[in-house]
């Protein structure tokens, strides 16, 4: 019996095995994402304007950009949202406790929504850190 067509017969199906894998692989890395995928990180530490200026809207504005804490009637983070603020660390801007901070927050977002996760933990800062920051100026909040 000749052993030559088994292993080329062999030789081929290794071939053809080893090819539909790559193409597999080149399949599942290069898909698109769709566009309501989430596109979450791991905690982390953002500064800001930290504006409530009426019940269950919340934002946080930072140097890149203004993330969705909560919307009244609609999305609401997970985790408290808020330190603590010192009364002349807390700008009224409306009727009862409601206006803006300076703070940073630990927190989770999904930078596609600018939508925030989860909130770990927060902390006031000095108003005047957030007025000195450049990156904040786009900001009205002054």
């Amino acid at each position: 019996m000749d052993k030559k067509p088994v292993k080329a017969h062999l030789m081929m199906a290794s071939i053809i095995v080893g090819c539909l894998l790559l193409v597999s692989v080149v399949i599942v890395k290069s898909r698109p994402r769709l566009p309501n995928e989430s596109e979450a990180t791991q905690f982390e530490t953002r500064c800001g304007w930290l504006s409530n200026p009426t019940p269950a809207n919340v934002w946080l504005y930072d140097r890149n950009g203004e993330w969705i804490i909560g919307v009244q009637g609609g999305y609401q983070a997970k985790g408290d949202w808020g330190p603590e603020f010192n009364p002349r660390q807390w700008v009224l801007t409306n009727v009862g406790n409601y206006g803006y901070g300076c703070a940073c927050l630990r927190l989770r977002v999904n930078k596609v929504t600018r939508e925030v996760l989860e909130i770990k933990s927060s902390r006031e800062r000095p108003l005047a850190a957030c007025r000195r920051d450049r990156s904040l100026k786009k900001w009205k909040f002054k």
